[in-house]
């Protein structure tokens, strides 16, 4: 029975269905922990070695497991550490909710210890930020905090002052017009389906198309099979935004891989040159690799009424979750006999295959980072859970681990934040504790938030980390020298010891470093038990090349840029041998 503010706080989790929180306690969140602590038979506290990977957590709860994700931070600098990872959970639409507390109600705005008003600063990252008044305010704001969140799949945001925490129930006095137990924690949801009118337009504008290309984004996820019988339907490659990996398998005789920056260039080449863009659940935000407006017809399914139209224009707009509109649309549209546009893409999905293959097979020293994530792909599971951070290593893994099975992929998509790989991997440990999670980032990531190498430890979490070490901020580097055409400047990390500082927190570790030892050394760290961590040294000269990258432009860069670092002539070197040798 609630006897405090707090506990009418953690109650109002509990019959909302939540079963995990992650975070660290502070002395302005003291009177919340207690009510936890009495209540840890049924709700688990997840706790972290900072405040970012708890919310970082949260958000890939949320992604994992499409529940809600919760965070907890104490007042002041606690609460600012949160925002990162709140940022993520917005930018990637996402339902989490963040709890902090404040300072003594009567003590605020008078320059008291960490007298910051956080349902002020949460305002611009949650959909809804509250102050908590009193005993009989919480309910009110947790409840309609939480439908928030699930409803517009955004994060939001509740804060309270911690001595309201501890204030005993029975001596709040309540409004006469807040009527006790008015609010529920029931959850409505809705058809989620577009109108006939829109998806007769739809079916006409795809039912022309001779050149159809699908584009599909995280909102696919879920919809796999609708959108290959759409696939077949329409004789069209299928191209997946990074947070869309996962819609559809890698080696489909529909898929075409990644499009963009990370992507392949089969669908960077049908996307190009497609007449019909059926987009699925994205907003992919890099406008410029989309058809040049007017180029091609394009129809949109979206959960989120104002993303229609955001990233290129569109004839039908159909409004609703991915998977029901497709089981709609599918009887409207007719089968396209002409195959040839999906041959011709499908004949250059076989051949960035094979550049593939062979790029990961290369027995160069120093070992080139692609090998890593190509033995990798050889030994996953397939329900095997991926998680990848931003920088240089997004790309290795977006282009050589193939979705398969019922495996799940994320990252940091909008926000591409740095440093969210290992609250990632805690939480798709904790969500799922029988399935395999490796995580794949990067040395200059691995360092920001290092501390939280011992959570996995203190939980028992079997998740497998590989750090992929060229001691250097990789693509910040590279679009220093490709984007700006000058030398690359302050993007050499000191090195680190990664095997030294997770047996430190009391993880096995290994190195990798041999390209011929590679895949056997992945081999034992995978069937170690427990968490493991395996460092792998690789050139620090391999670029992230885009898909395509023009001939001039290649050698513009090996002449420009040879005059640069030693490290910027070598990585020039290479992008205009690779576009001599047309692999790229």
């Amino acid at each position: 029975m609630a006897t405090t503010a707090g506990d009418i706080l953690v109650e109002s989790l509990i019959d909302w269905g939540v079963e995990v929180v992650f975070g660290l306690p502070g002395d302005g969140i003291n009177g919340i922990i207690e009510a936890f602590r009495i209540r840890q038979d049924k709700i688990r506290f997840i706790q972290t070695r900072h405040e970012e990977v708890a919310a970082f957590a949260a958000c890939a709860y949320a992604k994992w497991t499409g529940r809600l994700g919760v965070c907890i931070a104490t007042s002041g600098p606690g609460g600012i550490h949160l925002l990162n990872g709140i940022y993520d959970a917005k930018l990637d639409g996402q339902p989490v909710l963040a709890i902090t507390g404040l300072q003594f109600h009567d003590l605020l705005h008078t320059h008291t210890q960490q007298d910051v008003e956080l349902d002020k600063l949460f305002m611009d990252s949650c959909a809804y930020s509250a102050r908590i008044m009193g005993p009989t305010h919480v309910e009110n704001v947790v409840e309609l905090a939480i439908r928030t969140a699930l409803a517009y799949r955004q994060p939001t945001h509740v804060t309270m002052p911690v001595d309201i925490q501890s204030m005993p129930v029975d001596k709040a006095k309540r409004s006469k017009r807040n009527i006790a137990d008015h609010v529920s924690s029931l959850m409505a949801r809705g058809g989620q389906l577009p109108d006939r009118t829109q998806l007769e337009r739809a079916a006409a504008i795809l039912n022309q198309a001779e050149k159809p290309f699908i584009l599909v984004g995280q909102g696919a996820l879920g919809a796999g099979q609708e959108l290959l019988e759409m696939a077949e339907k329409l004789g069209a490659p299928i191209g997946k935004a990074l947070l869309g990996k996962g819609a559809v398998p890698d080696l489909s005789d529909y898929s075409t891989g990644g499009v963009g920056l990370l992507g392949t260039r089969p669908s960077q080449d049908a996307l190009e040159g497609c007449d019909t863009l059926l987009i699925v659940g994205s907003s992919f935000p890099y406008i410029e690799y989309y058809p040049k407006p007017g180029a091609a017809r394009a129809v949109q399914i979206e959960i989120d009424p104002k993303r229609i139209g955001l990233r290129y224009p569109v004839e039908a707009g159909l409004v609703g979750d991915s998977r029901s509109v497709l089981r709609e649309l599918l009887p409207l549209v007719r089968r396209n006999e002409n195959r040839d546009f999906l041959a011709e893409a499908r004949q250059g999905a076989g051949a960035w295959r094979d550049l593939m293959e062979e790029r990961g097979t290369r027995a160069d020293l120093p070992m080139k980072p692609q090998v890593v994530t190509h033995e990798l792909n050889k030994l996953l599971d397939d329900d095997a859970i991926i998680v990848t951070d931003s920088g240089t290593i997004t790309t290795w893994v977006a282009r050589h681990i193939d979705m398969r099975g019922t495996m799940m992929f994320s990252c940091s998509g909008n926000l591409a934040t740095m440093a969210c790989g290992i609250g990632y991997a805690i939480a798709a440990a904790i969500a799922y504790p029988e399935r395999r999670v490796v995580a794949v980032i990067g040395d200059g990531s691995t360092s920001m938030l290092m501390g939280d190498l011992v959570t996995l430890r203190k939980y028992g979490l079997d998740v497998k980390l590989i750090v992929i070490k060229n001691d250097s901020l990789g693509m910040i580097k590279w679009e220093q020298m490709v984007f700006l055409g000058n030398p690359e400047f302050v993007c050499d990390l000191e090195p680190i010891d990664f095997t030294k500082v997770a047996e430190g927190c009391g993880l096995r570790s290994l190195r990798i470093d041999d390209p011929a030892r590679c895949a056997g050394q992945l081999r034992e760290a995978l069937a170690t038990p427990g968490p493991c961590l395996i460092e792998a040294v690789v050139d620090p000269h391999e670029p992230p090349m885009p898909p395509k990258i023009e001939a001039k432009q290649a050698l513009h860069l090996a002449e420009s840029l040879v005059k640069g670092t030693p490290n910027a002539s070598k990585i020039a070197l290479t992008i205009a041998s690779d576009k001599v040798r047309e692999l790229v």
